[in-house]
């Protein structure tokens, strides 16, 4: 069993990436929070390759992966959107 299958869990997280060097962010969902930070970090997903390193600022956890897709859908919405920045005005500066 590797390190990372140890830290999977039976919750779902929405989750919110902000480029430390950039003015960029990424929403994604996935039921594996560490591996998958990790995996952006290293530069896995070709999404958010370009925009590395990033922090983690904010992650909401799910029992139900659909209602963790539906949280990711809406936050990537312009509604969504304006919801988080005001959610996390100082974090996202």
């Amino acid at each position: 069993m590797s390190t990372l299958s140890l830290y999977k869990s039976d919750m779902y997280y929405v989750y919110l990436l902000k480029s430390i060097k950039r003015d960029w962010r990424y929403v994604g969902y996935t039921n594996n929070l560490r591996a998958r930070f990790i995996e952006h970090q290293k530069g896995f997903s070709l999404a958010t390759r370009p925009y590395r390193p990033f922090d983690l600022v904010f992650y909401e956890a799910y029992k139900s992966s659909a209602n963790a897709k539906r949280r990711e859908g809406y936050f990537k919405t312009n509604p969504g959107k304006r919801t988080l920045k005001l959610m996390l005005a100082e974090s996202l500066r």
